[in-house]
């Protein structure tokens, strides 16, 4: 077929390119002089920007069009888009004691020995949310009555579980401040923010709280919280175990949720869940031999609290140590006799990144203890660590001792529970309608395996 290029036909050309841009461009008008108040999204490749501008011009005009309800979407590199609705939870997500978060690693200092564990309480939180929110869609379509409220409260309390975490979180946990848990914090805080809040969020953190607590009359919704088959613990090993690369910790996250039930307000799995279940009970052991207990993860850990008891008993002893203020406040123990507000607003100003720069001045320092433990933080040389299920030999820490000097011998008791059979373990729902304890029905996962707590011995010393 020729192609006519003469003046004529370009000019033919011309006119029905117009004439159909004109067509569309009626076309739109007349769908915006019809817009009443029913929100919609207009994408129109060619014309968008004027489209745009044509609805955003009618919508201040006559003030009906109504904006669609604002969400945000997080992209998780573990469980994918996570989509967060207006309100309670995006105000929540957006509230400075959330982002804190974003500056306290998940795992303490496993990042010592797998470089990629730099993952951060928020990153958990989030992932919790989506899980949960998965959880409750699947309870809903099992016929489990779960009001708007509940559904509403459970996932704030997800959200804000581990928002009392302090620096490098459960490592210095009960060292910044001897007298609180981090589960402590989390309930003090979300008190704190229900009494600023309006009316209808109150609401709804006045009934997360009491799930927090257990204190509500729906058992499952604290399970779904805080049990050996809790949201928390199915996100945080999938996402241990991917940040590590230590495969063994994945568990069937999803599986386990769509086999969730609710048999009298208390939290049950269906019987077929049960492969799924004992790869989610070893897969935790699995993480605690080779991850959460490494033996140099540990001596790293240890380094840093010793860190901070060293730069306490020397500011308690009256040596200048540096820390900025809300970190001397903990050091010299000024949390005693203060209010509790006094104590949150200085303990939510923490961060790792407090830690990190004192370590840096530490190492500085003329105290050879506080700087030998700082330096080899900082620059990896840390202590050599031994990590063995049987006590050590007296005489051996004694050698060392006289070696290398008291303060450099140190020596931990590491206890290992992995389950706990009973009125709070994992229960599963027969086909009969019995509910009994995974114990009872699995091969692997039996009683005597259950009730094992192994202790382990840990002692670090110099190279």
């Amino acid at each position: 077929m020729e192609v006519d290029y003469s003046k004529n036909a370009l000019k033919d050309r011309d006119y029905w390119k117009e004439k159909g841009t004109e067509t569309i461009r009626n076309r739109i008008s007349k769908l915006i002089e019809n817009i009443q108040e029913t929100p919609f999204t207009l994408t129109i490749s060619r014309f968008g920007h004027q489209a745009n501008a044509k609805i955003q011009q009618h919508s201040t005009n006559c003030g009906k069009f109504k904006t669609m309800q604002k969400q945000k979407i997080i992209n998780d590199p573990l469980l994918g888009f996570l989509t967060v609705p207006q309100g309670i939870l995006l105000e929540i997500c957006n509230h400075k004691y959330f982002q804190r978060l974003r500056h306290i690693v998940q795992m303490g200092l496993s990042m010592y020995v797998y470089p990629g564990a730099v993952h951060t309480r928020l990153n958990h939180s989030l992932g919790c949310l989506m899980l949960m929110r998965e959880a409750i869609s699947t309870l809903k379509a099992k016929g489990v009555e779960v009001s708007s409220l509940e559904e509403k409260a459970v996932c704030v309390a997800i959200l804000l579980h581990d928002i009392g975490h302090g620096p490098f979180s459960h490592v210095l946990e009960r060292i910044i401040i001897p007298t609180m848990s981090h589960e402590e914090f989390s309930l003090r805080i979300m008190e704190e923010l229900e009494a600023s809040s309006s009316t209808a969020s109150a609401d709804i953190l006045k009934t997360a709280i009491l799930i927090f607590k257990n204190g509500y009359h729906r058992p499952f919704l604290h399970q779904l919280i805080s049990s050996q088959l809790d949201i928390d613990r199915l996100d945080y090993l999938n996402r241990d175990s991917f940040y590590t690369g230590v495969a063994e910790g994945a568990v069937g996250a999803q599986r386990i949720i769509r086999m969730m039930n609710v048999k009298d307000d208390q939290l049950v799995l269906e019987e077929k869940a049960i492969y799924s279940l004992e790869k989610f009970i070893l897969s935790r052991r699995l993480m605690y031999m080779q991850v959460y207990l490494h033996k140099t993860s540990l001596g790293a850990e240890r380094l840093l609290i010793e860190s901070v008891k060293r730069a306490r008993k020397l500011m308690l002893d009256g040596v200048p140590v540096f820390a900025n203020e809300h970190l001397h406040f903990f050091l010299e123990n000024k949390y005693d006799g203060e209010s509790l507000e006094t104590v949150l607003q200085h303990y939510l100003a923490l961060d790792d990144n407090d830690i990190w720069t004192a370590l840096k001045e530490w190492s500085n320092h003329k105290d050879k203890i506080l700087s030998t433990f700082s330096n080899s933080l900082l620059q990896r040389k840390l202590f050599k660590s031994v990590l063995q299920a049987v006590p050590f030999e007296e005489k051996m820490l004694s050698d060392l001792r006289c070696r290398f000097g008291d303060e450099f011998v140190i020596t931990e008791e590491v206890p290992v529970k992995i389950y706990k059979a009973g009125s709070g373990g994992i229960h599963i729902l027969q086909k009969s309608g019995y509910v009994t304890d995974i114990t009872e029905l699995s091969d692997l996962i039996n009683y005597e395996f259950a009730n094992k707590k192994e202790l382990k011995y840990l002692l670090c010393y110099p190279k």
